[in-house]
């Protein structure tokens, strides 16, 4: 629409630290970005005293960048969860590679003869490591097709989890090359280890049986173990960290009373009927207070720069901003620290008055603020001071807030539903009214308390989605867990056979085949929890508002793996030593 219109409805002004507005620009293709960044930078300073710069940023990165840094360089916590998974699904990769690599040389022993033999016959080392390679990219294409089938059963069940719509772009060949790619690599990542140590082998000493002397000289099994321990546990605290940041913050004082509350856009009619609206919500006894903001409660309008008595020339601030009319602090049960609320009938002069948040009357250092004068295009007289309240993030430092009367302007109504009146009834009553003096439109309504639930939906899919990885990290890493104890077992059947004929205990014998792999597991956590610490530390810092990373964190990761690996390795402990000692010596 054309700016005229702004002018017409009184939004219009020559103050340029007005950020009500954004400005868009679309460039000639031939324009050099960099250089109109370099034109536009410093067009701000040169109609006010600000040392603040302007800066463009592409449309469509505006959703995964949408906060900047003082310096202008896009951030934003969206494309750090973006990276975060990435990250993740390339350990979850990783750990299933390790797995493959621990468990193919796990079981060379039953492969030592083979090469032995193909070497004698005349195969080469490179004939031998094509060969290894070859079978780790089968089982690296027949994954692959397993995961696009497993992709498109839980497509439309993650979509709804993250409330968005993905689909797998089948005609694209860009897709299916990086696709191909993917696996490729992937074979090649997880079959190179096994096929050079695999190819290494002496066929005069794997042939004469002397394969263990070589089997000990350097075992590989306990670092890949140590590491997709590692991973684990990273994840689990990473976890563990997010939760317990989401709590933190729902915890958190709010400021104002959300519950009952009902916010209602301005759409047809309703700004000029809005008294009559407001008048008839009152006296039918549905509303207890009514209101109007230029913005929902749990959103700001706009940014702007203030000027005011004693201000430092340094100060390059932005306040954040709403309009009122009246009766705001009733309405949304705001605590007043000083002063008073807005109330147009017995101070008509409210209409150019201000009422300020706890954090802007740091900045303004006034000794009291009640009176004093704030300009921003205009002159506004400050009537009160209330109680900090989050209108943004939770998880954000509360920004300094100027609430300005009436001559800001209003377009949404928020009306406190009386407590006698069940909000079902009070629904119903009010849409009566609003379809009364706003026919030609449907009755749209909002629960403040909602809206504010809205702010943590993003971390909360952060959380959900680290906890999936989590857990599907856990599963494959107890995975290959459960496949070395099996095979540990097997290989020691003989000498399970000879303890219990001595007298050993079923206990003592779990605890002989388990007590390396505990060993291991704490290792893990030795090496992952400074890491974890890192990381987590990391993908909270985007968050001012923002827990602790404490001791108790580490130790329930640290002791949930150590049960885990207990458990993953109990089944196969229990089944060797509860083997009749006469059926694993018989052929001795």
């Amino acid at each position: 629409m054309p700016w005229t219109l702004m002018e017409k409805i009184g939004y219009s002004d020559d103050y340029w630290g007005n950020n009500s507005i954004q400005t868009y620009i679309k460039l000639h293709q031939n324009v050099n970005i960099d250089q109109f960044q370099k034109t536009i930078q410093y067009y701000l300073r040169k109609h006010t005293d600000t040392k603040v710069a302007n800066f463009i940023q592409p449309i469509g990165d505006q959703w995964l960048y949408s906060k900047f840094t003082a310096q202008g360089k896009p951030t934003s916590p969206r494309i750090i969860m973006v990276r975060s998974f990435i990250a993740i699904a390339c350990l979850i990769l990783l750990i299933a590679s390790i797995n493959f690599m621990n468990l193919s040389t796990a079981q060379s022993e039953k492969r030592a003869k083979e090469v032995g033999v193909r070497k004698v016959v005349g195969a080469s080392k490179k004939l031998l490591i094509g060969q290894f390679l070859t079978e780790s990219m089968v089982i690296s294409f027949i994954s692959g097709l397993l995961s696009l089938l497993i992709t498109l059963i839980a497509l439309p069940y993650f979509n709804e989890l993250v409330s968005r719509e993905l689909v797998i772009p089948f005609d694209d060949l860009l897709f299916w090359a990086a696709f191909a790619g993917f696996i490729l690599v992937s074979g090649i990542l997880s079959g190179s280890y096994p096929a050079f140590y695999l190819s290494s082998f002496l066929p005069t000493k794997v042939l004469k049986g002397k394969y263990l002397h070589i089997q000990q000289t350097f075992n590989p099994r306990k670092i890949l173990v140590v590491s997709q321990f590692c991973i684990a546990i990273i994840l689990i605290v990473t976890t563990l960290s997010i939760r317990r940041q989401i709590k933190h913050a729902q915890n958190r004082e709010t400021g104002y009373n959300k519950e009952r509350l009902v916010s209602i856009v301005d759409q047809g009619d309703i700004r000029k009927n809005s008294l009559l609206i407001k008048n008839e919500l009152l006296s039918s006894g549905i509303a207890k207070q009514v209101s109007r903001t230029s913005a929902p409660l749990t959103k700001t309008m706009s940014f702007n720069y203030m000027e005011w008595d004693g201000k430092p020339k340094d100060d390059n601030t932005i306040f954040a901003r709403m309009g009122a009319d009246e009766n705001l602090v009733k309405t949304a049960e705001l605590e007043l620290v000083a002063g008073r609320d807005f109330d147009l009938t017995q101070f008509p002069t409210d209409s150019g008055a201000m009422i300020i948040n706890e954090s802007a009357a740091k900045v303004f250092n006034f000794d009291d603020p009640i009176g004093k004068t704030v300009v921003d295009g205009r002159k506004w007289h400050i009537v009160g001071v209330v109680k900090d309240f989050i209108q943004e993030s939770p998880f954000s430092a509360i920004s300094p807030l100027v609430i300005q009367g009436a001559f800001s302007g209003t377009q949404v109504t928020n009306i406190r539903l009386n407590d006698h009146v069940s909000t079902s009834e009070a629904l119903t009553a009010m849409e009566k009214i609003f379809k009364a003096y706003n026919p030609d439109y449907p009755f749209e309504y909002s629960f403040v308390d909602r809206n504010y639930a809205e702010k943590f939906k993003d971390f909360q899919q952060l959380g959900t989605l680290s906890s999936l990885f989590a857990l599907l990290t856990i599963f494959i890493s107890c995975l290959g867990l459960f496949g070395l104890t099996a095979y540990m077992a097997e290989n020691r059947t003989k000498e399970i056979g000879i303890h219990k004929v001595l007298g050993a205990s079923i206990f003592k014998i779990m605890r002989m085949l388990s007590q390396d792999f505990v060993l291991l597991v704490v290792l893990s956590c030795l090496v992952a929890f400074p890491i974890a610490y890192y990381i987590a530390d990391q993908l909270l810092s985007e968050y001012t508002y923002r827990i602790a990373i404490t001791w108790d964190i580490f130790f329930a990761a640290g002791l949930g793996a150590l049960i885990i690996a207990l458990l993953t390795m109990s089944y196969h402990a229990i089944k060797a030593a509860l083997i009749n000692p006469v059926v694993s010596l018989r052929d001795e």
